[in-house]
């Protein structure tokens, strides 16, 4: 049976070692416990009640058993289990209804069209630093109600909580844990504001948001907020390099997304599909578990590699990239009790932008390689040049 060394940042998820692997067997043994390599066993495994999150080891896994960071990211709905998972979940809903978020896509058109006026009659752009990573920053302040000039430093700091998810976490806390006091500080001082000055905005929605008299704690709320503020411009700025990365190497596709913006929503779920920057989403057994054939003992770890479910042609008889195409749901956000909350803002913007980036760029290529993250827990593309034919404004 093959064996896969999650650590080495030069192992890659999606590679066809990994395909060849899933052709055998549902999974294959890891340094980090056992990889799951099928859809059918994804999708059960995520819902299996005998596991809960296994990311709350994540820290003490690399070493790191206190600190800031620590703390933090115990107390993130990433790790929280149970009824405190539920109870915190819970108040978070509010803020994050899908009517909510819908009526946020003119403000997401408009800002994703701002920037695109920034670069159109130059011909090229650098896709992450000019589209991506101001549109999702901005995107986080509009949600927060911060001012969208703080765009940059809001960046800067979910850039560093970004090291969260590197297999190289160990070396990276001070880091970490400087973004996580700057954001902390940042964000007091917001809940501090909306709690004295009600405005229409997220922030404010959680402050006031009850259920039989509880509410959101300050330490609750500033908690949430940054993993938020991280999250959620983090996951955004990689997926949409690894969209642009997937699109354009379908010319055919990026064609048609730029004529049918109807097909936004699909493209994105297509995207996610075979290019997620969340490469593998982790469980860990409350119990001994027996699942086909396999014992997993108690507090044992499965990774779930999303590409490989996600292509599994026993689960779509032809998997290649097609927005046409509809497809069962992909694990990109997850699923079961810990499906991302955020799911509906990401996928809102992303379908928000892809289209008018098709549609003012038709003939984009990418201009080099790039520079990317490792195919391994988040990825995305640190860098992405992109040419094409210079346009006048809109």
């Amino acid at each position: 049976m093959s064996y896969f060394d999650l650590s080495d940042p030069t192992f890659d998820v999606t590679s066809p070692t990994v395909h060849e692997a899933r052709s055998t067997s549902w999974y294959v043994e890891t340094n980090w416990g056992w990889a799951v390599l099928r859809y059918a066993e994804v999708s059960a495994l995520l819902r299996d009640r005998r596991f809960r999150q296994g990311n709350a080891r994540w820290p003490s896994q690399n070493g790191i058993h206190s600190g800031l960071f620590s703390d933090w990211w115990q107390e993130t709905l990433l790790s929280l289990e149970g009824d405190d998972h539920a109870r915190i979940r819970r108040l978070l809903m509010p803020a994050f209804r899908n009517k909510t978020i819908a009526a946020m896509r003119p403000r997401f058109q408009a800002l994703a069209n701002e920037l695109i006026d920034g670069f159109a009659e130059r011909g090229e752009v650098e896709f992450v630093s000019e589209f991506a990573e101001p549109y999702a920053a901005r995107i986080i302040c509009v949600l927060l109600g911060l001012p969208e000039d703080h765009w940059h430093q809001v960046a800067q700091w979910a850039d560093d909580l970004g090291a969260s998810f590197s297999i190289d976490v160990g070396n990276q806390v001070p880091k970490i844990e400087a973004a996580l006091d700057g954001l902390y500080g940042y964000v007091d001082e917001v809940v501090a504001d909306r709690t004295a000055h009600p405005r229409d905005d997220l922030v404010t929605t959680l402050v006031q948001a009850t259920e039989d008299g509880d509410r959101l704690s300050r330490h609750e709320l500033g908690v949430a907020l940054v993993f938020l503020a991280f999250a959620g411009m983090e996951t955004t700025r990689n997926q949409l390099g690894l969209a642009l990365q997937t699109l354009l190497r379908h010319p055919d596709q990026w064609r048609l997304l730029g004529e049918r913006p109807d097909l936004g929503e699909n493209a994105v779920e297509e995207v996610m599909r075979v290019n997620p920057t969340v490469t593998w989403v982790t469980r860990e057994a409350l119990e001994d578990v027996e699942f086909q054939g396999l014992h997993i003992p108690r507090g044992g770890i499965v990774q779930m590699l999303s590409h490989s479910a996600g292509t599994d042609p026993s689960a779509m008889p032809d998997p290649a990239f097609d927005i046409t195409q509809q497809r069962p749901p992909h694990h990109g956000f997850g699923a079961g009790v810990h499906h991302c909350l955020g799911h509906f803002v990401a996928r809102t913007d992303m379908a928000v932008a892809l289209p008018l980036l098709a549609r003012r760029m038709p003939d984009a290529v990418p201009d080099g390689p790039g520079q990317w993250l490792p195919v391994s827990g988040n990825t995305g593309a640190l860098s992405f040049p992109i040419r094409f034919a210079p346009l006048r404004r809109d």
